[in-house]
């Protein structure tokens, strides 16, 4: 049985996770800035590449680490990875007048970021799961509508920062609460019996078929909210002349109507079963993006109701693809919150990259990219149908 602090170390290590995670977004503006950093937006797309490998590796050598090492160190090396990403953001102001030091040091900082990333989240799914064997998939929601939380606030954070005349009060202030953190769980026993169990009993890992339609799921999906998670402040001042303001509530208005959703969908699972809105918010997904394309310039107000949309959309899918491939893939159980964050980042670095050359390799402007996308969430559509169609059939 868990201890309240060990659950409170779990659930606040989600909202740090979500505010450090939207950290570089939240301050795009910054970065594209020619008064700042002044990178271009294939530049600004490039920094996430490295986060998305670093994130990639470390999801999916988590499972492996937590046998030899346990799931709280796993968790305190995400942590302070999350750290170093922070101390290396915030030296990087110091290096604006030297172009390629500065992007250096940005690229170093997403890297730390995947790392923290790639390590900590799975760990919290999988203490969560642990902690609340009896409702898992509601437990995973509350615990990634904290870090939705999170990631709703670091825009905010940024707002107000920048409005301050010191955007990088952001990482200064995640610095000191990750440090405050870690310190406080190094005090918990934080016990994964269930996880760990599971990973030594397996010491040969055997991947069912199914395993791959969970994983496509999570790789479109990261392509589905990357479109919105780090593309909409872009898209509001470039393509609909939004002011800074506007454009940072567009990325808040996403990230808060995540963690709305997810709250939503825990709540009323009971007389809306999750298998249900499995299927039904991929085609939420599918209309935002055609609306969003479809919002002349000028009217980012607009705007504004079509990334709302979107996060409602994008809101439950993660977390419920891994309670359910939990649950569903009982041969790989321990393995399969780091396999679908590792997937999920595949996806996030696609379109995290991808815009920039399509842009400016194949002259496809962001309101065409973003019409194109949709294609993307009626894949997400598709798979969710057989997931939910063949998943009761036989556990694998």
């Amino acid at each position: 049985m868990a201890s309240r602090q060990e659950i409170a170390a779990v659930y606040t290590g989600a909202v740090i996770q979500g505010i450090v995670l939207v950290t570089f977004p939240a301050v795009a503006a910054i970065f594209t800035s020619a008064a700042h950093y002044d990178l271009s937006n294939t530049e600004y797309g490039g920094i996430f590449v490295p986060q998305a490998i670093a994130a990639i590796l470390a999801s999916l050598l988590g499972a492996g680490l937590t046998r030899h090492i346990g799931g709280k160190r796993v968790l305190l090396i995400g942590l302070s990875a999350d750290l170093l990403s922070m101390a290396l953001l915030l030296g990087s102001q110091f290096a604006t007048g030297t172009h390629p030091l500065a992007y250096g040091l940005l690229v170093a900082a997403t890297a730390c970021l995947g790392v923290g990333f790639g390590f900590a989240v799975p760990a919290l799914n999988t203490f969560t799961a642990a902690f609340f064997p009896r409702t898992v998939d509601r437990a995973i929601l509350t615990l990634n509508a904290l870090l939705g939380l999170g990631t709703a606030l670091a825009p905010i954070f940024a707002t107000i920062f920048v409005g301050l005349g010191f955007w990088w009060g952001l990482p200064l202030l995640m610095g000191i609460l990750t440090i405050a953190l870690i310190l406080f769980a190094l005090r918990l026993p934080l016990q994964d019996a269930k996880a760990a169990e599971q990973t030594r009993a397996r010491t040969t890992l055997r991947i069912p078929a199914r395993f791959w339609l969970y994983a496509a799921f999570a790789m479109v999906y990261g392509i589905c909210e990357t479109m919105n998670g780090n593309w909409a402040t872009v898209y509001m001042s470039g393509t609909l002349g939004a002011s800074t303001t506007l454009s940072s509530l567009s990325l808040t208005l996403f990230w808060v109507m995540v963690t709305v959703g997810r709250i939503l969908f825990a709540a009323i699972e009971k007389w809306f079963p999750e298998r249900w809105t499995y299927r039904v918010l991929p085609v939420v997904i599918t209309l935002a993006f055609l609306a969003t394309a479809a919002v002349p310039r000028g009217e980012p107000v607009l705007a504004l109701l079509c990334f709302g949309l979107a996060g409602l959309g994008c809101s439950a899918l993660l977390p419920l693809v891994i309670s359910f491939g939990q649950e569903d893939l009982v041969t790989m159980t321990a393995a399969v919150a780091g396999s679908m964050i590792g997937f999920y980042q595949i996806g996030y670095g696609i379109a995290a990259f991808g815009v920039g050359p399509l842009q400016s390799g194949a002259g496809c402007s962001l309101t065409e990219i973003y019409r194109g996308a949709s294609l993307f969430a009626v894949v997400l559509a598709v798979l969710a149908f057989f997931i939910i169609g063949t998943r009761n059939a036989s556990r694998v």
